[in-house]
């Protein structure tokens, strides 16, 4: 059977799980969650001795996973024991786009942006889930994946080979999906006349860059008529939102994915916060010291538990993501699934900056987003330093200078008592992106501060 037959027959029993009863969708992750802890006790080394004694345990009971205990203990975690981390790094040097480790496995890394890259690899079966996970979002956003209509795809981040969105789009490029790959750190004119070329039907992308192009759009400098727009991996702010419906007249679709675990949660139509893929993904929302979070809470991290990963099991592994589960009610879409009503990305957007008492004041990225997001800019980054904070804007609006930005921020850290910082506002041409064409729009160049 063809990948693409695989993928649209997972995708088919996905779409049967969207009608299911929550104590239905309940039973179902009882019994996947204990196949997996068994076919981890008895396939993987080292879960042999992580969970020795715990098989009566509840899932919330076993210990964290974290991505250097994964990295360090590679060899014996995997469930192929001719599958060794040396070897897959060694792939990952010369990889070829859409080429397979061994003929047989998906191979992709993270972005090492939280530490040491993680590396990953998935089975023919596994990756037709990945590619089905990723297909429910584009579903739920009105581009199902389908054998009897094309639909012109354009993928804005990285064409890095071993870059998860890279390997995606290169396997699913076909007569049924033509897809073309852009990269991200490329220039906006190339950016704008490659798409104007090509003509996409469903545009996604980083959400920075979608924000960039939205602009180009409205600007008359990108000519295209998209019908959707997913975004994913970057915080999709309010203003980018109204940037894209300004562009092309549709809200776009915010998509929440990392490479360990495919889709972890979409927006459906209704736009009321992104559905958790529970019968794929459980996702345990903790604070810093793996306590159960409550909904209308951010927690600091969560913990994932991958219901489909066999070549390398994944049980309560870490992410350093901070999300908010929902305290609204059902979702007019009547699908069982819990709802997350923000997602604030990576733990290192959250800054500690010093206190006007002597404790320290963990400032979260909405604090920054609702200052930048109302000066007229056309993209920002901030980056805090020794030295205090820079604020880098691109395109700064008429009417605004340096000094008021500055001092708009100063404020809104002040009522958070926050101790006034140095705070120095840069104009540049473009914002500056990472090897694989991300902005992360909050970042820190200081170890934590406890």
């Amino acid at each position: 059977m063809s990948l693409l037959r695989k993928v649209l027959r997972a995708r088919r029993r996905l779409r049967a799980r969207e009608t299911w009863t929550a104590a239905r969708l309940a039973t179902f992750q009882r019994h996947q969650v204990t196949a997996l802890r068994a076919f981890a006790r008895t396939a993987s080394p080292f879960y042999t001795d992580f969970h020795n004694g715990l098989d009566d345990a509840p899932l919330s009971g076993l210990p964290v996973l974290t991505k250097a205990t994964l990295m360090e203990h590679f060899d014996d975690i995997v469930t192929d024991r001719d599958l060794h981390l040396a070897d897959l790094q060694n792939f990952l040097d010369g990889m070829r786009p859409g080429e397979l480790h061994r003929g047989r496995y998906y191979v992709a890394t993270t972005g090492g942006t939280t530490g040491r890259p993680g590396v990953f690899a998935w089975d023919t079966h596994e990756w037709a889930g990945v590619l089905a996970s990723y297909s429910r979002s584009y579903a739920w956003g009105g581009a199902p994946v389908s054998l009897t209509r094309r639909t012109r795809t354009a993928v804005v981040s990285s064409t890095t080979p071993w870059h998860q969105s890279a390997l995606v789009a290169t396997t699913v490029d076909s007569r049924f999906i033509p897809t073309l790959r852009l990269d991200a750190g490329e220039p906006l004119e190339d950016l704008t006349a490659r798409l104007d070329v090509f003509q996409p039907q469903v545009l996604v992308g980083y959400a920075s860059i979608l924000r960039l192009l939205a602009d180009a759009q409205a600007a008359n400098r990108l000519h295209i008529t998209a019908t959707a727009t997913f975004s994913a991996s970057e915080v999709l702010t309010a203003a980018t939102r109204r940037s894209i419906v300004h562009a092309w007249g549709h809200q776009p679709f915010d998509v929440y994915a990392a490479t360990e675990t495919a889709g972890i949660a979409a927006e459906c139509e209704h736009h009321t916060g992104l559905h958790l893929f529970e019968d794929l993904v459980l996702t345990e929302v903790v604070d810093e010291n793996y306590r159960a979070v409550p909904a209308g809470e951010f927690g600091a991290k969560i913990l994932v538990t991958v219901l489909g990963s066999r070549t390398i099991p994944l049980i309560r592994y870490e992410m350093s993501d901070s999300v908010r589960l929902s305290t609204g009610g059902t979702c007019p879409c009547g699908m069982p699934f819990t709802r997350l009503d923000a997602v604030q990305g990576r733990e290192q957007e959250a800054l500690r900056l010093a206190g006007v008492g002597r404790t320290d004041v963990v400032v979260q990225p909405v604090v920054f987003h609702r200052v930048m997001d109302t000066v007229p800019v056309s993209a920002w980054q901030i980056i805090q330093t020794a030295e205090g904070l820079t604020i880098l804007v691109a395109s700064l609006g008429r009417g605004m200078t340096p000094a008021h930005v500055a001092d708009r921020l100063q404020g809104e850290l002040g009522r958070l008592g926050v101790a006034p910082p140095v705070i120095t506002v840069r104009e540049v041409g473009s914002i500056p992106r990472t090897a694989i064409g991300k902005a992360p729009l909050i970042r820190s160049t200081q170890s934590p501060r406890h």
